[in-house]
Formats: structure tokens, sequence, C-alpha cells
């Protein structure tokens, strides 16, 4: 079923957190260090390690789009980097100073959650980078993090047992009492299910405890009902606490690791079947599947990272739409619109659009005010990339020729005649740039990140490219 494929070496002391974005893995340690690694061929990047810490890194996490990294620490702060050079952005202080146990990006990257030992909570403004809101769990450290697909809620698990989930105004919804000994990891899958009863579109999630189980809810974010949290079946695979858990993109397999073992659960619909398998490691403490390829990784109290490779076939580890001159884009079912975000890179977006039913017909009608008065994108780079691939599909459509990614403004997403690159690496065309920055905005429109500096360069090259590839469609 899984195959281990590479051992990664190189931090000195135990392995806290592991993580993946499209292209990369970031660990963290006890060591103090972040690593992050190419998944070409698993080798360092060039500024790894990332120091900066003082102490242990507890968490590490990739935003949505990748470019950014964030880690939290003992030393009471959550660091930003920009995963393309390695520099800080961001040295984010916990406004207590308490040991900083968790961190988590919100699936439009506009919040940043940090939880810490002391029970504080704090959502962070991606935008400005500052402080937007703060809040306290009833007993407990904060141990535990995960955000629900649209962003609008989260979830938070601490030492003293109990799961409470918030809105994005961090208003205390819901409390639960999960785990007599305290919880210890929590994920939510980004696939909805339907309860079969009344319509709506419950989530899985799961949490892991100190009691040595694994319990499965059913959970329901919807602004007009408020949040509903239904308690369905337990995991009791494990002879020994379950210190972290993950889901597979597509939400069929639960991923748990426990002190000497990995245990892998295939899911259907919540009735477990024991399709399990055991990888013998030693004292693992995280584990996580890649969001477009089948790879599992599981770092441990040994100092090592193990990545996994799995044989069956999964919707989101890189299938695409088989044939798409075969069968019309009109015509493709839900399935197939998920097939295709995730071969763009847009694997993220695969829970929201089958929340909302997003077919082939669907697909091609989006516009940029769906996209955010109804899909609720914020974030105008994500919205820009989204509309950036469903453009080309539309001109793939009509006349069969695919315009090249980096030929498309983000901003426009249109062919660029006069590009320039901005301070965030990006190519934009010059008048949309120049029109963005003298609207005040000082952030990125990909990334939202701000811009350090406001210049603008020509991008010779890719002008030259452009002339060349329109000079080829003339013949």
């Amino acid at each position: 079923m899984a195959t281990l494929i590479h051992t990664l070496a190189d931090h000195s002391d135990d392995v806290n957190y592991c993580a993946f974005s499209s292209s990369c893995l970031a660990t963290c340690s006890l060591d103090k260090t972040i690593r992050v690694y190419s998944l070409n061929n698993f080798t360092e990047l060039s500024y790894s390690p990332l120091r900066g810490h003082t102490y242990a890194v507890h968490c590490c996490c990739f935003s949505p789009s990748g470019h950014v990294l964030a880690s939290c620490s003992t030393d009471g702060t959550t660091m930003v980097w920009d995963t393309r050079d390695g520099r800080t952005l961001a040295v984010l202080e916990q406004p207590s100073s308490s040991p900083v146990r968790v961190c988590r990006f919100s699936p439009e990257s506009t919040y940043l959650v940090s939880g810490a030992a002391d029970g504080s909570v704090v959502l962070w403004n991606m935008q400005s980078l500052k402080l937007y809101r703060s809040g306290n769990v009833k007993d407990g450290s904060l141990v535990a993090c995960a955000f629900s697909p649209n962003g609008n809620f989260f979830v938070t698990g601490s030492s003293s047992g109990d799961l409470t989930i918030w809105d994005d105004k961090m208003r205390c919804l819901y409390n639960e009492k999960a785990h007599d000994l305290g919880v210890t990891c929590c994920d939510i899958s980004s696939q909805p299910i339907s309860d079969g009863e009344h319509g709506f579109r419950y989530f899985q999630m799961a949490s892991c405890g100190q009691d040595t189980q694994i319990k499965l809810w059913l959970i329901l974010f919807a602004d007009f009902l408020g949040v509903e949290l239904k308690y369905k079946c337990t995991l009791n695979g494990h002879s020994a606490p379950v210190l972290a858990c993950a889901f597979s993109c597509d939400g069929q397999m639960l991923v748990s690791g426990i002190i000497f073992s990995v245990l892998v659960n295939k899911l259907n619909h919540f009735l477990v079947n024991f399709h399990t398998f055991i990888f013998i490691c030693r004292y693992v403490t995280t584990c996580a599947f890649a969001p477009y390829s089948p790879l599992l990784a599981t770092g441990s109290m040994d100092k090592t990272v193990n990545i996994w490779q799995f044989d069956l076939k999964q919707p989101c580890a890189g299938n695409t739409v088989e044939n798409e001159s075969m069968v019309a884009v009109e015509d493709w079912t839900e399935d197939d619109v998920s097939a295709w975000l995730c071969a763009q890179d847009l694997a993220d977006f695969v829970g929201l659009f089958k929340m909302n039913n997003i077919d082939g017909k669907e697909l091609l009608n989006l516009t940029k005010e769906s996209l955010t008065n109804e899909l609720k994108i914020e974030s105008l780079g994500l919205r820009s990339k989204v509309l950036q691939k469903i453009e080309e599909l539309r001109i793939r459509i009509s006349d069969s020729v695919t315009v090249p990614d980096e030929f498309l403004c983000p901003i426009t997403r249109e062919l660029m005649k006069d590009p320039v690159i901005a301070a965030d690496g990006y190519s934009y065309e010059k008048e949309a740039m120049e029109n963005w920055i003298s609207n005040k905005r000082r952030s990125s429109p990909m990334t939202n990140l701000p811009l350090h500096s406001l210049m603008l360069t020509p991008n010779r090259m890719l002008k030259m490219a452009i002339s060349r590839w329109l000079e080829t469609r003339q013949k």
C-alpha cells in the first residue's frame, strides 16, 4: 500500500512537526531550526535551515499559495518567512510572551492563528501582519488548531481536553469536552459529506488525545445556522497517546501517529474499514499528507523524517480529467472539476467548489463577483489565480490555443504587453501595477503581503518571449 522512499536526517534533535506545500516539505525541531526541502528530489533548499527562533520550534505551516511559511516556538514568537528566498517577513510576538505551541493559516491566507501554552489564541491579519483579535481557552494549554474549509471558523484543542469552535471575529461559539487526559491534535477534512437526512453538508473532523483515542466528529459550519458538532465514533487502534493526525486531501484516509508506530485508516463515510498498515518507526510526533501527490511524511523523536509513497490512486494525487478533448468542459462532473483544480495547483479549493456544487458548466460561468460574493474568496491574488485558470480554459475551448500562464497579468488576466517585475517577485502588466500602487495599495496582488519596495523593473526576457509566442500564432 505504501513504500518508504526517503529518510531525512538533518535535524540534530527531536522533529516536532512537518508540513507540505505543492512543491516543498518543511520540518521543524527542538534544535531551533526549520528545514525546507524540494519535493522534486528531497534536497534541502539553498536558504535552509531557517534560523531565528531562540528556543525549540513546535509547529510550522505553509500558506495556501505556498509562498509563505509560519513557525512558532517556545520563545513566544511566531515567525513568518518568504519561501522563495528565506527572508523573515515578520516576527509576531504573543501578547503574553507565553510559548507558542501551534500555528495555522486560514484557507484564503487572510489570517494566521497562533496558540500558546497559557491558553491564549491570537488571530493575526496577514495583510498588515498585525494582531487582529485575541482570546483564551477556558483551561489548559492550546496545543491544536484546524480551520474550516471556508475559513470562517476554526477549532482549537487544549491540554485540558476541550475542543472549542471560534468564528473569525474570535467569538467562542461552542465548547466540547473531547478527551479526558487532554487533546493532542485535530484536523478537519476539506471534503464535505451529506448527513443524508436534512441535506446539510458536514465536514469530518478527527481529534486525538492522551487517552489513546481518536474521535471522529461531524461538524457543520454555516453562517445562518451557526455551528454544530456531532460525535460519530471512536477509533481504538492505538495503545498509547496519539500525538498526530491528518486527513488525506480526498478525505478517504486518516493517518495517526503514536509512540513507536503510524496507523493509517481507510475511511468510508465514517464506516471504518480496518484495512490498516503499520510502519514501524520510533517515537512518531507528526504526520502530514502532501496535497497534490501520493506522499506521506512522518517525523520522529529519533531526529528523522520518513517520506512514504502510496501506490493507490487518489483524486488529489495528480490525476486529471482524462483527455479533455474527449469530454466537453461544460459536461464535466463535480469530480472532473476537482481533478482539474488539483492539476492547476488549486487543490485547496476542491472542498469549497464541491460544497457549492460547481460542475463544468458552473465553472465556465464563474466571475470575479461570484468568486467574491458567492464563494467568499476574499484574497484578490487567489481570485485572480482562479480566474486566470478559468480564462485559459475558455480560450482553449474557443480556439484550442492555451495562453502560457506566465504571459497573463495576475491583475487583469490579460496577455501582457509591457511586463514588469515587482518586489514580490511576480510579473505584472506595467500599467495595471502602476494603477494598483497609485490607489495607495502597498501589498502584493498575489500574496497580500507588504511590498518592501515599490520599484518596478522591466521584464525584457518575458516581453521577448511573449513577442515570439505571438509571432508563432500568426504564422
